[in-house]
């Protein structure tokens, strides 16, 4: 069945919390999953601010990624999610990845103000949605940026970074999850290009090919087409975290939205909730297959 829904959105004053962990009774999975761009919780200063309507702004969310990834807690793997949204604050970028002319005042001289993705509006305080529409009627202090980056994205990279480090002592290795979703526009109209989940492992650097390949194939037995690193291969969290010399491991996952919402209206539909049971149920093979593996056989092989 469809889900009732409303596309508007959420506002508040503060976030309170800005982000949760939420914990399994036992961690006794050697996985971290986290839903950077699922958050939907917008303060009425930055709808103040902004010249688009709720569903403009909504579009730039992973919706219901955090739902449909919520069944890895009774698995027994963390599932972090930001609450405030990727419009607001992008936590899959450097620091201080930010666009000079959007702001009123000087940045500080180690901000990265000539990368591609801020270039194209999208550095860690984006400057427009995903399809191109510019957020905000005007400049914002300089101080914005820099209050946002401070009171919200490093807390949020020291705790995901905790729970890697938690992982690695107490299993030998650590697997991250970093979990998204792509617009089903994005995939172009060549057949060959289409896909129901890209996997992103940096191209083979970020994650042994071993568990990037055992995600794939157990995505692949329940039917979905899965391709590797075109045309996301993997942000800042994805590169930033995975370090698989040293057992720390980083994939991220981009599902195709058109398996599971409608794109327009951001509404749930028939096919969600047999994609969380999917989903469920390869995170099962893949830590079947993973558990007796020593973290030097999963580097090696």
């Amino acid at each position: 069945m469809t889900e009732p829904f409303t596309n508007q959105i959420s506002a508040s004053a503060a976030f309170d919390p800005p982000f949760v962990v939420d914990e399994p009774e036992v961690h006794s999975l050697p996985f971290v999953f986290n839903t950077p761009h699922s958050g939907s919780v917008y303060p009425r200063s930055f709808l103040a601010s902004s010249r688009l309507d709720a569903l403009a702004l909504r579009r730039s969310e992973d919706a219901h990624v955090d739902r449909l990834f919520a069944p890895v807690v009774d698995l027994g793997a963390p599932l972090m999610r930001a609450h405030f949204p990727r419009a607001y604050l992008d936590l899959n970028r450097e620091p201080y990845e930010l666009d000079p002319r959007m702001f009123d005042g000087r940045l500080p001289p180690f901000a990265n103000t000539r990368s591609m993705r801020v270039a194209g509006g999208l550095g860690t305080v984006p400057r427009v949605v995903a399809d191109g529409q510019e957020i905000y009627r005007g400049r914002l202090p300089v101080e914005d940026a820099v209050e946002r980056i401070e009171a919200l994205y490093k807390p949020y990279h020291r705790t995901l970074r905790a729970l890697i480090q938690r992982t690695a002592r107490q299993f030998g290795y650590a697997i991250l999850i970093d979990c998204h979703s792509m617009p089903s526009s994005s995939l172009g109209r060549d057949e060959g290009t289409k896909a129901d989940i890209i996997l992103g492992d940096r191209f083979g650097t970020s994650c042994a090919p071993l568990l990037t390949g055992l995600v794939e194939q157990h995505l692949r037995s329940r039917g979905f087409k899965v391709l590797r690193n075109k045309p996301y291969a993997g942000g800042f969290i994805t590169e930033h975290y995975g370090e698989p010399g040293i057992g720390r491991h980083a994939l991220q996952i981009e599902i195709n939205r058109g398996l599971y919402m409608n794109e327009t209206s951001l509404a749930v539909t028939d096919g969600f909730s047999g994609l969380i049971w999917h989903l469920r149920e390869m995170v099962v093979a893949v830590a079947a297959e993973i558990v007796d593996l020593t973290p030097r056989r999963i580097a090696a092989e």
